[in-house]
């Protein structure tokens, strides 16, 4: 396993990312803000995109799969539940993925890790450490053997640039998420696909807060293009959104 310390100007990744070539990617919780952003990105580069929602509301996806030209499925899935993702894995079989992406994360407020109910620490460690390993474990095998299995984490589950402390619970969830990956890492060593942590930066969702540093649309390209640049590269990386390590 590796990860690099890679520094491209923001400006090539991206016209590396135009000029790469396409397939097939499915975006796990695309509905709204960064994942809604990210299968719109793939969707401008050329792919084809599946993207899922929870539930049958309409969404932001469904607006775009509107005007995608047949390019963009949507799918449901409640990822907490192991069912719907088992019948979400049998509705693809027969299909290959060029890149599987799992975008999902809830925060229930800052309190002491005291102070965190049981009930709250589990749905938090369930939502956004167990339940997208679930995934990459059952839909990881409709990847493309080259291909490439992308999980969001965030630089809050890095232990070493912890300094500051506060959101206890959703600093352990990611940290949880960045270990389970390693382990799922170390069970795929030999294989050719390029495994990501992907830290979006700071951005102005109702996780990050109104006072973020980036918009969506300031994250999004640069995540995208990473990705992209990784492609063909096995082991596992824990990047940010400009291409840059983050330490664990």
């Amino acid at each position: 396993m590796t990860h690099t310390t890679d520094r491209t100007d923001r400006t090539d990744r991206t016209d590396r990312a135009d000029a790469g070539r396409t397939g097939t990617a499915l975006v796990i919780g695309a509905s709204r803000t960064l994942g809604l952003g990210i299968a719109a990105e793939y969707l401008r580069l050329g792919w084809d995109v599946i993207g899922t929602v929870r539930g049958a509301e309409r969404t932001g996806l469904h607006e775009l799969a509107e005007t995608a030209g047949g390019r963009l499925t949507v799918e449901s899935l409640e990822m907490t539940d192991p069912e719907q993702t088992a019948a979400l894995r049998e509705r693809l079989a027969g299909r290959t993925l060029d890149l599987l992406f799992v975008n999902a994360a809830v925060t229930r407020g800052d309190l002491p890790i005291g102070e965190v109910p049981t009930e709250m620490f589990t749905e938090v460690m369930v939502t956004n450490a167990l339940s997208p390993m679930r995934v990459v474990e059952s839909l990881g095998p409709l990847v493309a053997p080259a291909g490439t299995i992308g999980v969001m984490s965030s630089d809050q589950g890095s232990v070493s640039l912890n300094t500051e402390g506060g959101q206890d619970l959703y600093r352990a969830s990611k940290s949880a998420l960045n270990q389970l990956m390693r382990c799922y890492a170390v069970r795929q060593a030999g294989s050719a696909r390029s495994l990501l942590l992907m830290d979006p930066g700071w951005v102005r969702t109702e996780l990050g807060g109104p006072d973020a540093e980036l918009s969506v649309e300031q994250s999004v390209p640069g995540v995208v293009a990473t990705i992209e640049r990784h492609r063909g590269r096995p082991g596992l990386r824990f990047l940010d959104h400009e291409g840059n390590a983050v330490p664990w």
